[in-house]
């Protein structure tokens, strides 16, 4: 072979090459695009079965802060005799209870969030725990512990506000 035949296999060999090299280029950015069109379409189906789930779950930590706030879990649990600590246990009691009923609903929720409602749990407990070291019977623990909450912002009505927040940042 000769110089002359080489540059002409060349010539040939060349726009063969060229066409190879865009063949691949556009065949790997087709597989990437149905790639990334196959995932969003999962990720829709999927958001589609999922996001009532979390709503529902979002939906429930909302009744267990709104079940949990001293104004209305004072309200709804009567003191069963005069004694403040039966009355305190009581309280804390069923807060556990309500926070135990709810506790699968974590995996649907943001960490932020959990640990916000967590707080706000334990905060509750612990307004509840200093309201009963001053009171003398059940009654006035009562009383004391619903006239401290009408004073400041509650932990249940924080842990609400952003629980609903994150509800909107779903849309």
């Amino acid at each position: 072979m000769n110089g002359e035949q080489i540059l002409q296999a060349f010539a040939y060999l060349l726009p063969a090459v060229v066409t190879g090299v865009v063949a691949f280029y556009f065949f790997k950015m087709h597989t990437k695009n149905e790639e990334g069109r196959r995932r969003y379409l999962l990720q829709k189906d999927t958001q589609k079965h999922t996001l009532p789930i979390r709503l529902q779950a979002y939906e429930r930590m909302a009744l267990f802060l709104e079940r949990i706030a001293i104004p209305s879990l004072v309200v709804r649990v009567a003191p069963v005799s005069t004694s403040k600590n039966d009355y305190e246990s009581l309280l804390i009691r069923t807060i556990e209870t309500e926070f135990d009923h709810n506790l699968s609903q974590q995996i649907y929720l943001t960490d932020d969030c959990w640990n916000i409602i967590k707080a706000a749990k334990s905060a509750t407990i612990q307004s509840i725990r200093k309201a009963a070291l001053s009171a003398e019977n059940a009654d006035k623990f009562r009383e004391d512990v619903l006239s401290d909450t009408m004073d400041k912002a509650s932990p249940s009505a924080t842990a609400l506000s952003f629980v609903k927040k994150e509800i909107s940042n779903l849309w």
